[in-house]
């Protein structure tokens, strides 16, 4: 097949890399148009367009234009800019990282103008030019089994790690779910590793620690691995601040959770502790000091004690 990728960042560019090395034509438009030449001079299947007016004009209908931009105001405006330049029976996929409600009005506003539109929520990161990314597809059904083959190259396997979910929306729903998951057992790791490395006694070695653990056991999986990476380089972290960003789609999930009255304890501790690590100093935690100082005459830390 052919199809045009609009964003050529860190996913975009390898996602356009493995679509081409999987025998697809891939036309490459970037904001930064270098990015795009830079990408077609390493790819044979890749050629670069310097508009969307070029890249739809590149492409054989009906076409299919790919956005790989952040969520939100940028990807309202390739959205839009395309609905101006595409025609009736097209296709936009949006694979960023879209809360699914966005999602829900794209589709709405694609469909008058008698386009088509298809939400994919991308897993893989880094690794998934070479491993294949996870994808949650939301979408008419006739829509995506038009555009099956890109999804087959782009997964792990043609059959496996990727599927359609449900209509438009769904897809980011449930990346958005799968993101909040993401947030509560990466924090889970974080506080199982912090309890052995405060088990001074013990001396223990943190990297054999997770490399016994990535196999066999029950807390076995891919952010393990990523945590036995990790801790070979170095256990003690030192040149890493812990302060740790979101993407927004664990606050996502949290909001859902309680729009629909359901318990979401985990994930949401998990984003509380993410804002907590951004914080130099707490003054909730300084209050709680003085509080425990006034009703027990318990004793308090000076800034200027060590």
């Amino acid at each position: 097949m052919e199809l045009g990728i609009i964003g050529l960042g860190k996913m975009g560019a390898n996602m356009a890399r493995r679509l081409a090395r999987g025998g697809h034509r891939v036309v490459g438009y970037n904001r930064s148009v270098a990015v795009g030449y830079d990408l077609a001079d390493e790819e044979d299947n890749i050629v670069a367009a310097e508009s969307l007016q070029e890249l739809t004009e590149t492409l054989s209908t009906p076409r299919v234009a790919w956005s790989m931009v952040p969520a939100g105001s940028p990807t309202d405006q390739v959205v839009s800019s395309l609905l101006d330049v595409l025609a009736a029976g097209d296709i936009i996929v949006d694979g960023g990282n879209s809360n699914y409600k966005d999602s829900l009005r794209h589709a709405e506003s694609v469909r008058e103008q008698g386009l088509h539109f298809v939400d994919v929520g991308v897993s893989g990161g880094i690794w998934g030019l070479d491993e294949g990314y996870g994808m949650m597809v939301g979408g008419e059904e006739e829509i995506v089994d038009q555009v099956r083959p890109i999804f087959e190259t782009l997964a792990p396997g043609p059959d496996k790690g990727w599927g359609r979910v449900g209509p438009n929306g769904a897809g980011h729903f449930v990346k958005m779910v799968h993101n909040g998951i993401e947030y509560g057992m990466m924090q889970a790791y974080a506080e199982g590793f912090d309890i052995m490395q405060a088990k001074d006694t013990f001396d223990l070695d943190l990297h054999h620690v997770a490399e016994i653990w990535r196999f066999g056991t029950v807390i076995r999986s891919w952010l393990l691995d990523l945590t036995a990476r990790a801790l070979q380089e170095d256990q003690t972290l030192g040149d890493i601040k812990g302060y740790v960003e979101d993407s927004g789609e664990g606050r996502w999930t949290v909001f859902e959770s309680i729009d629909l009255d359901v318990p979401a304890p985990v994930i949401t501790l998990a984003l509380q502790m993410r804002l907590a690590s951004r914080q130099e100093e707490s003054y909730a935690a300084k209050l709680l000091a003085a509080l425990r100082n006034e009703f027990g005459g318990h004793a308090v830390k000076k800034e200027t004690e060590s």
